[in-house]
């Protein structure tokens, strides 16, 4: 991507003048959108709620990893590699928070060591930049009260404001005679040879229709209902799975200078409990992992009965809890106990208690599950003709966006030529 100076807007190869709606405006829409305008399209972006990165961008840890864990070869890992470059460069060009504080992948016990070192190969194959391998004693010398026998140091994992981010893009697609439509829903797309019809509804209750050459929609926790709607395959479906944090009090918090995270178990689908620096300097611990009853609840209390409905009717989820009943014990423990919560995070900082945590935040992951209970761990990309559905993005979802926005485009408009 072409360097500019603040507030101008890059130009790329183009593909000449066409209309292009972009549905979701979380970071990965926002960075879509913006990928079409530097193709000089006419762009809109349409977000249901009053204001961008509302749900899952506006939700997240704020990590931009590295790739360490990635299956060489996958989207994942070529698509966090390259989305990392372009959001280093996209951030500096911004003049936004960016903190490289590093990441520990500590091992507990030579039951891990295995573990331990599959990641490094992959994270070797995938060229993360500044990988080394610890021991003890040097785990202690970047993390000085942090415990384990071995560990992987990522000195490149950093940290950000996603939420910035997405502004920041969809200031570009503004400065580039774009459109971003906030509290505006699209409710249906209806495919036509030469066009997409898209069918939405404003907060005040105006209904529109509008024409448009491409549609790439980016819909997170809503994405697979949208794309059912515009004809695309129902699998996978989207389960809300929810993640509550804690914060550290400040005294505690200085026991942390980088991420800390476990190696990940195969037993679970989930990591678990970890602890994340934020950039305004606040220690986030956890999350937990469970069967969130509402896609879009960020409060401890609440439902929706669709939602649960849909989960729990649909028999992809309960395949899955049956593969899981260790994983679904396991993360019950955190969410229903605040001093099982700090025993996980003592494990690597000990001396951790209930007494150093406070409530925190609450994420919704919308994780894409196939009919067999199986979860979908890559990004999942599907559509026909001239719409593109983004089905999955998990972590690093946020991470690779710029560069997930070139691939949903650059195959798209491939395709259309």
């Amino acid at each position: 991507m072409d360097a500019c100076s603040p507030g101008r807007v890059p130009k790329v190869s183009r593909m000449g003048t066409f209309r292009a709606a972009v549905v979701g405006g979380g970071i990965i829409g926002a960075a879509t959108a913006r990928r079409l305008a530097l193709l000089d399209a006419h762009v809109t972006l349409f977000e249901k709620e009053p204001a961008l990165a509302g749900h899952q961008t506006g939700h997240n840890s704020g990590v931009v990893h590295a790739g360490l864990y990635y299956p060489p070869g996958s989207l994942k890992a070529r698509l966090c590699r390259r989305g990392v470059e372009l959001l280093t460069d996209f951030v500096a060009e911004k003049n936004l928070p960016y903190d490289e504080c590093g990441k520990l992948v500590v091992a507990l016990d030579t039951a891990e060591l295995g573990r331990l070192d599959a990641i490094e190969a992959r994270a070797t194959a995938n060229g993360v930049p500044g990988l080394r391998r610890l021991d003890a004693e040097a785990i202690r010398s970047i993390e000085p009260h942090a415990v384990g026998i071995a560990a992987l140091h990522s000195p490149r994992t950093a940290i950000i404001d996603y939420t910035a981010v997405t502004h920041a893009l969809a200031e570009d697609v503004g400065a580039a005679g774009g459109v971003v439509r906030t509290s505006t829903t699209v409710t249906g797309l209806r495919a036509r040879a030469e066009a997409v019809i898209v069918e939405s509804a404003t907060a005040a209750g105006s209904l529109d229709l509008e024409s448009f050459d491409l549609v790439v929609t980016c819909a997170g926790l809503q994405s697979d209902r949208l794309a059912r709607r515009a004809g695309d395959r129902a699998d996978p479906r989207i389960v809300p799975f929810l993640g509550d944090y804690h914060l550290l009090k400040p005294e505690p918090s200085r026991k942390v200078r980088g991420l800390i995270y476990p190696v990940p178990d195969p037993r679970y689908p989930f990591l678990g409990v970890h602890l994340t620096p934020r950039i305004d300097g606040r220690i986030m611990v956890g999350p937990n992992a469970f069967l969130s009853p509402a896609r879009e609840l960020y409060t401890r209390w609440g439902w929706s009965w669709r939602d649960l409905r849909e989960a729990v009717g649909f028999p992809g989820f309960w395949r899955f809890a049956a593969h899981n009943v260790p994983a679904a014990t396991r993360e019950l423990r955190t969410a229903v106990s605040t001093r099982r919560f700090a025993a996980e995070a003592a494990k690597y900082v000990p001396g951790l208690t209930a007494r150093d945590l406070l409530p925190g935040p609450r994420g919704v992951r919308a994780q894409a599950m196939t009919a067999d209970g199986s979860l979908e761990d890559d990004f999942v990309i599907s559509g026909h003709g001239r719409i593109v559905h983004l089905r999955n993005a998990p972590s690093p979802g946020a991470t690779s966006s710029l560069a997930i926005a070139e691939y949903l485009v650059d195959s798209a408009l491939e395709r259309l030529r």
